[in-house]
């Protein structure tokens, strides 16, 4: 995607009301902060259509306005457009990532999709930001910890590439 050389990512999770959003906004905060928004275009999609249109979850906001974010993007559908969309695809686990996969028009597109693991710092030991959905306030609280390391790793890989 070169929206006027804009570097692209998305975000995927399984229905885009927990992860993805999430994440879509800490990184566009943290990217507004280093003065580089004007360099990338942020966005997240989820692999189902159930919340299509829909706003966060309502606990995943709350958990973002208490840490100083703005959770409001609305929640769309991955599609296989999204390959030729964005330089960057990163999911949250191994289930994304199969389906994802599946969706991959081109074996060669899928060099684009990443694990949110590969860049973390803080928390190399993780493998996945697991889902809140079912889970507390300490789930969702957690999911936000991982996402906050994760946008700081993907923002510092950019700046060095």
């Amino acid at each position: 995607m070169d929206l006027f050389n804009k570097t692209s990512i998305l975000f995927v999770c399984l229905g885009n009301i927990c992860r993805s959003p999430a994440a879509e906004g800490i990184l566009k905060q943290k990217a507004e902060q280093r003065r580089i928004s004007d360099k990338l275009f942020i966005d997240s999609a989820g692999i189902g259509s159930w919340h299509v249109g829909q706003l966060p979850d309502s606990r995943m906001r709350q958990c973002g306005k208490q840490n100083g974010y703005d959770f409001s993007s609305r929640a769309r559908q991955f599609n296989k457009k999204d390959f030729e969309l964005f330089d960057y695809i990163i999911v949250m686990d191994e289930e994304n990532y199969h389906d994802v996969k599946l969706r991959c028009p081109d074996r060669q597109l899928m060099q684009k999709v990443h694990y949110i693991k590969e860049y973390f710092n803080k928390y190399k030991k993780e493998n996945i930001v697991p889902d809140p959905y079912y889970g507390d306030m300490a789930d969702f609280q957690f999911v936000i910890n991982l996402l906050e390391d994760a946008c700081e790793g993907i923002l510092n890989d950019l700046l060095t590439h």
